[in-house]
């Protein structure tokens, strides 16, 4: 195979949800390789865009803001593109109990919005699409693989399994390049972390930094975590090969902890801070999903993909982070 600065390196890539954490990862990534990047992102303040998120490399891509629903922008924007990371979202399970309708119109009409532009415009881009774990809903067993039934317990669950479909629909039927990767639990540097809208680690991190005790719902739940840059690795590796069109894959990190251990690991790499292990809401109990961890080994042995960085190390690597630019994420 060749290297990813052959394939990347003077090539067009589309990010929608650029700003936001795993988007701006992957574009600085995709600089280094040479490729030619524009960031789409709405910036709207609930979700999870931040203009410091590409600080020190912002004059080499080009920012739009505009809305993924918006389908007169998206038919211009994705025109000429060589690949498409379609990462923008709702990503949060209780905004989509009470705002569903919202949820559906960013992570499912304006998700077949975009593959309408595509077939339209151009037809010859690859997609990657940002799917999720929470398709699976409660696991039968475990760890959980592709094969595993889709049963989501939340509207987010629902809309985001609509939006996988119709990526790999339209490759199937139209012929436009297109892989989902059921993200699990990402986490890293640039992630929401004023509240709980992206994911409950980054509330953690902000009290914990911030010397607040932190709540821990249940804590017996046993869970994985990817690494933001395992995560961009995974979805270059995708873009890059042939023999992911039309695939499904599974990420996933290198241990499974329960939820207390994880707490006591944050801690551990912030040098001090506390937690209390809680009950959970009644709102939050019914939908979540109990022990949860992925089995990745399909993507694996098709595209060699493998997580890299240890929990340890993550946490390490975001608080070092957050305590150096807090400002820019409160």
């Amino acid at each position: 195979m060749k290297s990813f600065e052959e394939i990347f390196g003077l090539r067009r890539a589309l990010i929608t949800g650029g700003l936001g954490f795993l988007g701006s990862t992957l574009a600085e990534r995709l600089v280094q390789l040479g490729c030619e990047v524009t960031v789409v992102d709405s910036l709207i303040p609930e979700y999870g865009g931040n203009l410091f998120n590409v600080a020190g490399f912002e004059q080499k891509i080009r920012v739009n803001v505009s809305d993924v629903r918006d389908e007169h922008s998206m038919k211009y924007l994705v025109r000429n593109q060589d690949y498409l990371f379609n990462l923008a979202g709702q990503t949060s399970h209780m905004d989509s109990m009470r705002r569903p309708v919202s949820d559906l119109e960013i992570n499912c009409h304006a998700q077949l919005s975009i593959l309408e532009a595509c077939r339209e415009v151009n037809p010859e881009i690859k997609i990657i699409f940002a799917s999720t774990r929470q398709l699976y809903g409660r696991p039968d067993y475990l760890p959980v693989d592709e094969k595993h039934l889709l049963r989501p317990v939340d509207v987010n669950g629902v809309n985001k399994m609509a939006g996988e479909g119709y990526h790999i629909l339209y490759n199937n039927v139209y012929g436009i390049r297109a892989c989902a990767l059921r993200l699990t639990n990402t986490y890293g540097p640039r992630m929401r972390i004023k509240d709980a809208r992206q994911t409950f680690l980054g509330i953690w991190i902000r009290q914990v930094i911030q010397n607040q005790p932190f709540e821990v719902w249940g804590g017996e739940q046993l869970r994985d975590f990817t690494y933001a840059d395992d995560c961009v690795d995974a979805m270059l590796l995708a873009a890059a090969s042939e023999k992911a069109n039309g695939r499904i894959y599974n990420l996933g990190g290198c241990e499974v902890v329960n939820l207390a251990k994880l707490a006591e690991m944050l801690v551990q790499a912030n040098r001090g801070g506390e937690f209390e292990v809680k009950t959970f809401p009644p709102d939050r109990k019914q939908i979540d999903i109990g022990d949860y961890y992925s089995d990745w080994g399909l993507i694996g042995e098709e595209l060699g993909w493998s997580p890299r960085i240890s929990l340890s190390e993550g946490l390490e690597l975001s608080v070092g982070f957050y305590k150096k630019n807090l400002s820019h994420y409160l």
